[in-house]
C-alpha cells in the first residue's frame, strides 16, 4: 500500500512538473501562471464526477461536498474528500448555502471551486465570495457572471453590439401590473424566465390573459426554489423556432473562440431532451452569423472561460439573441465529441492562468469531425406526461459499445432515486460521421440498457431517433408537441424483475391465491411421457376443417366404436381440484395428447368456472391458455362450456355480448388456426329461449352447436312426474328443429343410473336416427361406468372420462375403465390402453402439485345420497369444502339434507350453475338459520334471503320448468319488479366501443378484443388481473410449486420466458422488517445479486400509512407523482369545477399543478403544506 501510494504520488509529481516546464518554455505570460492543487465542485451528481475525473487526469486534487440527502450519492465517493455542506437545511438549499461552501474550501485548503451547473454556477455572489475567500472561481470573473447571468442586463448588451433580440422587459419584472402592462404592447404568447438560472425552471409559456396569474406565482417560486432568487423576466415567445447554441470559450488575454453550434431543439418544458452537434441543415451564412455574435459578445465583456450563447432561429432563418449561460452547459458533451477538445480541462488551464494559443486553441485548428447526439435518459414517465418518478434501482444496466460515451453518478443497482434532486439519471452520447449514424449507435445503446424499479424516458428517446423528421429533416421546438406518435412507446416488459417481485411476495406474504386447505404441494415434479418428432396424426378436426359443422355431425354418427370426450383439462379439474390446473401444466403433456389420442371425439378445455378462475386465482390469460393449446394440439377438436346467454358468465348480458364471445372464439379459430370449435349450449334451467339465443350466437360464428339437455330427477322412476322421459323428448324435438348439430344429455350430478340411461338414450336415438348423441354424466356415486356402457348399448356416440387419477368421485368416470370395457367389442374406443396408463402416471403426479386445493383434503370418497339431493358434481365438492372451512364438516349430512327441502322450496329445479349455486345459497342460508322448509315457507315474507334466491324469483335467469313456486315468489318479492320472458332480451345492448375506449386509458394501447370480452363479462376480475399482471408479470411460466408456495431459501431453479429465454434464479435471504414496513428478498438472477422490496401485509396493518387514491373511485384524487405539496387551494366543504386547481406539488425542482377531475364539494383533505407525498397518495376526496 505505501508504495503504490508513493508512486501515485510521485506520477502526480511529475506530471505537474511536465506543466511547469512547457508552461514555462511555451507561455509568452509565465507571471501569469498559477497551477491548481486542489478543486471543490460545489455541485452534486454527474457533473461533480465529470469535472473530478477531468482534475484526475491533470494531477489536481478533489473534494466533494453534498447535503444530508445525499449521503449515499457517488459523486462523495469518486472525490478525493467529502465534506457534509448545509446541516438541517432542506435539500436544495444546501447547495446554495455559499457560506457552508466557502468554509469548507477555507477549511481544507482549495484553491479553486467549480460550480458545475445549475445551483450557484450563474451566481455573481457566489464568484464574488470565492475570490473575497482568496479561492478561485473557474468560471468567469463576479461581474461578467453578473452581465451575462442576469440575462436582462446580457439582453442590453446584445443590443448595443447589434445583436439582434426578442422584444421582452428592459429588467427583471417586480410585479403582476408589469407583466399584464407587457402583454398589453406586445400581446400573446409571451414567456416568462427566471433572471439567475436556466434549465427550464422558471420558465412558462403564457397564451391566454386567464392564464396569466397562476403561471406569473408558478414561475416565481420555481424560480426562487432552484436558484434562491425568484426575480423573472418577459418577452414576446416566438413559434416554433430552433433553438441554437454556440459554444465559446474566452481566457484571461482577450482571446475568445466558439467550437461551433449545437441544436437543442428538441424540448419539452422548455427542458433540452435531446442535443445535436453541429446543428443539421443550417444555411453556412447563418452559422457564421450565430459563431461571430457569439464571439463579438464575450469579447465586449471580456469573458473568460466556458459560456454558451443561446439563440432562436425562426422559420425565415432569423437569429435572435435570448441568453447567454455564463458556466459549462449539460450538453457541452456533443461539442467535445465532435471538436475533440476537453472543456473542462480548458476551462481549469484557463483558471491557472494559460492562454488559449498556448492550450493549441486557435479558430482556425477547431474542425467538426462527424456528428454527436446526446440523450438524457431521466426517470420520467412519458405515459404520465414526463412526471418524475422516484425509488430504488432494482437493476441497472448501461448500453456501451464503439462511439458510446456515458456521463452519469447514481447509476447503479440499489442507488435511490429521490424526488428532491434533478431526474436525470445519465447522458448517454453517442458519435458517428454522420447522424443518422450516431443515432444509429445511440439506439443500440439505449436498446441494451436495463433499468428497473423506476419509470425512465427510454422508450420515448428510442421513438424520436426512429423518427424521419429527426433523422433526415429539421426539427423546432414543437418537435414533440407536433409528434404525438412519440407517444407510442413499446411496452418495457420487465419479465424478469416482476418475476421476482412475485417471488418475494409469496416468500413474504404466502399464497396469491386463497389455499382452502393446510397442504402444501408435491415436491415431485411430474414427467412428460416420450413425444415423437414431427407432427401429430390427424384427427376429428381435419374433417371438421375439411366439411364444416354438417359433415362434422355426420362423420361422428357414422363412426364405428365408441368416441370419447376428455374432460382432464376442464371439467375433471373443476370437480376435484377446484379448477385450479394451471396452462403451465396442461401445455407440458399436450403433445403427448395430440400424437396418442388423436381419435378422440374433442376435448373439453374452456368456458364454465375456467374462464374465471384463470384470471382470478391463476393470474392467467384464459384466451391464451385457448391459443397456446391450440398450437400443441392442432388434430383434437376443442369443446367449450356455453351457458347459453350467460356465455361463460353466470350472469345474463345483452344480446350482442354473447354473440360477440362466441364470434370471438371463431374469430381466434379462422385466422390463426387455434380457437374454439364445438359449443356445448345448456342453460341452467332447460330455459329454451336461453339456449336458442346461444345456440344461434355459436352456429352464427361457425362453430359446432352441441345442445345439452340438463339431466334431473330419474326418468326410470315412474313416481317422479315433473322430469319425465316426454319432457326430455319434447325438448329435444325443439333443440333439433332449432338446428343443433350436436344432441348431449349434460347428467352434472351423475343421477343417470344404467336402466335410465338405456330408457332416455334408446327413446332419443330411435327419435334422431341421424342425429349424434353425446352424453356427460359424473361418478360421484360410483356407478358412472356402468351407466355410460349403458348408454354405449343404446346407441350413444360419445361419452366423457377422464384421465384415471383425475376420474371418480365428483368427477368423470374413468379413461382407463372405458377403454378396457370396450376392449375388443364394437364398442372399441381404438384408444391404446397402455398410452393411457403413461397418460395417468403425468397426472398421478401432477394433482401431488395441487394438494392444497384436492378434495380429498376433507371428501374421502363419494356417495349414493346424490340420487336423493342431487348435488352437481363440482358443487358436491365445493360444498364438502365450505362446510369444513366454516367448522360445519360434522354438519355436512345438514347442508345435503337442507339442500333437498331447499330445492322442494324453489319448485325442483334442473340444478347447474347457476341454479345450482341457487339451491346451495338458500340451504346454507336454512343450516345457519335453523329454519325447516316449513319455516321458510311461512316467514318468506320477512326473511332476508341471500340475492341469488331473490333475483331468481324475479326472474333474472328464466324461467322454470312449471312456473315458480307461489305463494313463496309473492312473498319474498312483495312488490320488488318481475322479469317477463327471457332476460337478456330487455337489456340495451353493450358498447363494446366505449368498454374499449375506457379499457385503453386505463390499462394502455397493449388491450386486445379477448380483453375486451373479458371485462364485459367479468369487469372487476379482469380489472383486478391487469393489475396483477402489471404488478407481477407472466407468472404463468413459473411451475406450480413456485406459484403457490414460492422457494426455498438457497433453492435453485430455471424458468423459461419464452423459446431460448430461460432465467437461472436462486433464492439468498429474506431481510429483516424495515421501518416502511418491507423486507428486502435476496435472489441471484443469472449469477448477478439482485433484490426487491417487498411489503410485508401482516405487519402493515399494524403501521400507519398514508392512504392511497382507489383508481375505481372517481372521487377520489391521488398524487400523480412522488413530491412536496407546495400549496393547497381548497379546503373541506369547498365547491369545485372540473379542471379546477386543488394543490401545487413540487418534485425534482419543477411545479406541477393538480386539478380537479370531477365537479363536486370537497369532502375531505388528506394533505397539508409540506406533506411529502409518495405517487398516488391519496390528496383528497371529492363528493359529486
Amino acid at each position: 500500500y505505501l508504495k503504490s501510494s508513493f508512486i501515485k504520488v510521485l506520477v502526480l509529481a511529475v506530471r505537474r512538473a511536465c506543466h511547469l516546464s512547457r508552461s514555462a518554455h511555451t507561455s509568452p505570460q509565465t507571471l501569469e501562471y498559477k497551477p491548481i492543487k486542489k478543486v471543490m465542485v460545489a455541485n452534486r451528481g454527474e457533473i461533480a464526477i465529470r469535472v473530478f475525473r477531468a482534475c484526475t487526469e491533470l494531477g489536481i486534487r478533489t473534494v466533494a461536498v453534498y447535503s444530508e440527502q445525499d449521503t449515499g450519492q457517488m459523486h462523495r465517493q469518486k472525490a478525493d474528500e467529502a465534506y457534509l455542506i448545509g446541516k438541517g437545511l432542506p435539500p436544495v438549499a444546501a447547495y446554495l448555502h455559499i457560506p457552508d461552501i466557502i468554509k469548507v474550501a477555507k477549511e481544507n485548503d482549495v484553491d479553486a471551486i467549480h460550480p458545475g451547473y445549475g445551483f450557484l454556477s450563474e451566481r455573481a455572489d457566489f464568484a464574488q465570495a470565492c475570490t473575497d475567500a482568496g479561492v478561485r472561481f473557474i468560471g468567469p470573473a463576479p461581474e461578467v457572471v453578473q452581465k451575462m447571468g442576469d440575462k436582462v442586463e446580457a439582453r442590453a448588451i446584445a443590443i448595443r453590439a447589434g445583436v439582434p433580440v426578442v422584444p421582452g422587459s428592459d429588467a427583471p419584472i417586480s410585479s403582476l401590473q408589469e407583466v399584464q402592462e407587457f402583454c398589453n404592447t406586445y400581446g400573446f404568447p409571451i414567456i416568462f424566465k427566471a433572471a439567475y438560472g436556466g434549465g427550464g425552471r422558471g420558465m412558462r409559456v403564457v397564451r391566454e390573459y386567464e392564464e396569466l396569474e397562476e403561471n406569473y406565482q408558478r414561475a416565481y417560486s420555481e424560480a426562487l426554489a432552484a436558484f434562491g432568487n425568484g426575480a423573472l423576466f418577459v418577452e414576446k415567445f416566438i413559434e416554433k423556432p430552433r433553438h441554437i447554441e454556440v459554444q465559446i470559450l474566452g481566457d484571461k488575454y482577450g482571446n475568445v473562440i466558439h467550437l461551433y453550434e449545437r441544436d437543442c431543439s428538441i424540448q419539452r418544458r422548455h427542458q433540452k431532451v435531446v442535443e445535436i452537434a453541429p446543428a443539421t441543415q443550417l444555411d453556412p451564412h447563418l452559422r457564421d452569423r450565430l459563431t461571430a455574435d457569439s464571439v463579438n459578445l464575450a469579447k465586449q465583456v471580456g469573458y473568460e472561460n466556458a459560456g454558451t450563447v443561446e439563440f432562436l432561429v425562426d422559420k425565415h432563418g432569423k437569429h435572435y439573441f435570448i441568453e447567454v449561460n455564463s458556466r459549462l452547459q449539460v450538453e457541452h458533451t456533443v461539442t467535445e465529441e465532435i471538436t475533440d477538445v476537453d472543456l473542462v480541462h480548458a476551462q481549469l488551464h484557463v483558471c491557472e492562468g494559460r492562454s488559449l494559443p498556448e492550450l493549441g486553441l486557435k479558430q482556425d485548428k477547431i474542425r467538426i469531425n462527424g456528428f454527436a447526439i446526446q440523450c438524457r435518459v431521466t426517470t420520467e414517465d412519458p405515459t404520465r406526461g414526463f412526471q418524475p418518478d422516484t425509488g430504488r434501482l432494482e437493476v441497472f444496466r448501461s448500453g456501451e459499445g464503439m462511439g458510446i460515451r456515458l456521463d452519469s453518478a447514481s447509476a447503479f443497482q440499489g442507488a435511490v432515486i429521490s424526488p428532491h434532486y434533478d431526474s436525470l439519471l445519465v447522458k448517454v452520447i453517442a458519435s458517428g460521421k454522420d447522424l443518422p449514424t450516431a443515432a444509429a449507435k445511440m439506439s443500440r445503446a439505449l436498446a441494451e440498457f436495463r433499468v428497473r424499479g423506476v419509470k425512465t424516458n427510454i422508450p420515448f428517446l428510442q421513438n424520436v431517433l426512429s423518427n424521419d423528421q429527426f433523422l433526415y429533416g429539421t426539427v423546432d421546438t414543437q418537435f414533440i408537441d407536433e409528434n404525438p406518435d412519440l407517444f407510442n412507446m413499446k411496452p418495457v416488459q420487465n419479465r424478469a424483475q416482476k418475476l421476482l417481485h412475485y417471488l418475494g411476495h409469496v416468500l413474504v406474504n404466502g399464497p396469491t391465491t386463497p389455499i382452502p386447505v393446510n397442504a402444501k404441494p408435491s415436491p415431485v415434479d411430474p414427467v412428460v411421457p416420450a413425444v415423437p418428432l414431427g407432427d401429430p396424426p390427424t384427427g376429428f378436426r381435419e374433417v371438421l376443417l375439411r366439411d364444416g359443422p354438417e359433415g362434422f355431425a355426420r362423420a361422428v354418427r357414422a363412426h364405428q366404436g365408441l368416441l370419447l370426450m376428455d374432460t382432464t383439462f376442464r371439467d375433471a379439474h373443476q370437480s376435484l381440484l377446484a379448477t385450479r390446473v394451471r396452462t403451465h401444466d396442461l401445455k407440458k403433456i399436450a403433445p403427448f395428447v395430440a400424437h396418442n389420442f388423436s381419435n378422440l371425439f374433442s376435448m373439453e378445455n374452456w368456458g364454465g368456472a375456467t374462464f374465471d378462475v384463470a384470471m382470478r386465482f391463476l393470474c392467467e390469460c384464459p384466451w391464451k391458455r385457448l391459443q397456446e393449446l391450440r398450437s400443441l394440439i392442432p388434430n383434437v377438436p376443442f369443446q367449450m362450456l356455453l351457458r347459453g346467454a350467460n356465455a361463460v358468465g353466470y350472469t345474463n348480458y345483452p344480446d350482442n355480448a354473447v354473440y360477440k364471445s362466441n364470434k370471438e372464439n371463431i374469430l381466434l379459430q379462422k385466422p390463426e388456426k387455434n380457437g374454439m370449435d364445438i359449443f356445448r349450449v345448456f342453460d341452467s334451467l332447460n330455459y329454451l329461449p336461453n339456449m336458442l339465443l346461444g345456440m344461434e350466437a355459436a352456429g352464427s360464428a361457425g362453430g359446432v352447436v352441441e345442445a345439452a339437455i340438463s339431466y334431473t330427477g330419474d326418468v326410470s322412476d315412474p313416481t317422479r312426474q315433473k322430469y319425465t322421459l316426454d319432457y326430455y323428448l319434447k325438448l329435444a324435438e325443439e333443440l333439433v328443429k332449432a338446428g343443433t348439430h350436436i344432441l348431449c344429455i349434460k347428467d352434472m350430478a351423475g343421477l343417470l343410473k344404467p336402466e335410465a340411461s338405456r330408457l332416455l338414450v334408446g327413446a332419443l336415438r330411435d327419435r334422431f336416427p341421424d342425429m349424434p348423441i353425446h352424453v356427460h354424466t359424473h361418478d360421484t356415486a360410483g356407478a358412472g361406468v356402468a351407466a355410460m356402457l349403458a348408454c354405449a348399448e343404446a346407441g350413444v356416440d360419445i361419452v366423457d372420462v377422464a384421465v384415471d387419477p383425475m376420474a371418480g368421485m365428483t368427477s368423470q368416470p374413468s379413461m382407463g375403465a372405458l377403454v378396457a370395457c370396450t376392449k375388443g367389442t364394437k364398442y372399441n374406443t381404438g384408444i391404446s390402453l397402455e398410452k393411457v396408463f403413461d397418460y395417468s402416471e403425468y397426472w398421478e403426479v401432477t394433482r401431488g402439485l395441487y394438494a392444497p386445493f384436492d378434495c380429498t383434503a376433507t371428501m374421502k370418497s363419494g356417495n349414493a345420497d346424490i340420487y336423493e339431493n342431487e348435488i352437481p358434481g363440482g358443487q358436491y365438492t365445493n360444498l364438502h369444502f365450505q362446510a369444513h372451512s366454516m367448522g360445519l364438516g360434522h354438519k355436512f349430512k345438514e347442508v345435503k339434507k337442507a339442500y333437498v327441502e331447499a330445492n322442494k322450496l324453489l319448485g325442483d329445479l334442473i340444478k347447474v350453475t347457476p341454479s345450482s349455486k341457487i339451491v346451495g345459497d338458500l340451504a346454507q342460508f336454512m343450516v345457519q338459520n335453523s329454519l325447516t322448509r316449513a319455516e321458510v315457507e311461512e316467514r318468506a315474507d320477512e326473511l332476508s334471503f341471500p340475492l341469488s334466491v331473490v333475483e331468481f324469483l324475479q326472474g333474472h335467469i328464466g324461467i322454470p320448468h312449471g312456473g315458480f313456486p307461489e305463494p313463496l315468489r309473492s312473498k319474498v318479492l312483495k312488490t320488488l319488479p318481475r322479469v317477463e320472458g327471457r332476460p337478456g332480451a330487455s337489456m340495451p345492448p353493450m358498447d363494446f366501443q366505449a368498454l374499449e375506449t375506457q379499457l385503453r386509458e386505463t390499462h394502455g394501447d397493449d388491450i386486445t378484443p379477448e380483453d375486451v370480452m373479458s371485462a364485459a363479462m367479468y369487469p372487476k376480475v379482469f380489472q383486478e388481473f391487469k393489475e396483477f399482471t402489471t404488478t407481477f408479470g407472466p407468472v404463468d411460466c413459473l411451475n406450480t410449486r413456485l406459484f403457490l408456495d414460492g422457494p426455498k431459501i438457497a433453492e435453485e431453479f430455471e424458468v423459461e420466458l419464452e423459446r431460448g429465454k430461460t432465467l437461472h434464479i436462486k433464492a439468498l435471504a429474506l431481510g429483516d422488517l424495515s421501518k416502511a414496513g418491507q423486507r428486502e428478498v435476496f435472489f441471484e438472477l443469472n449469477g448477478q445479486l439482485r433484490s426487491v422490496l417487498v411489503k410485508d401485509t401482516v405487519a402493515m396493518k399494524e403501521m400507519h400509512f398514508h392512504p392511497k387514491a382507489l383508481k375505481d373511485v372517481r372521487g377520489q384524487v391521488g398524487a400523480p407523482m412522488p413530491g412536496k405539496v407546495v400549496e393547497v387551494k381548497v379546503k373541506q366543504g369547498q365547491t369545485v369545477e372540473k379542471g379546477q386547481p386543488l394543490c401545487v406539488l413540487s418534485a425534482m425542482k419543477m411545479e406541477t399543478v393538480v386539478n380537479s377531475p370531477l365537479s363536486g364539494t370537497v369532502a375531505k383533505v388528506y394533505v397539508n403544506v409540506d406533506s411529502s407525498l409518495e405517487g398516488d397518495d391519496l390528496i383528497l376526496e371529492i363528493a359529486e
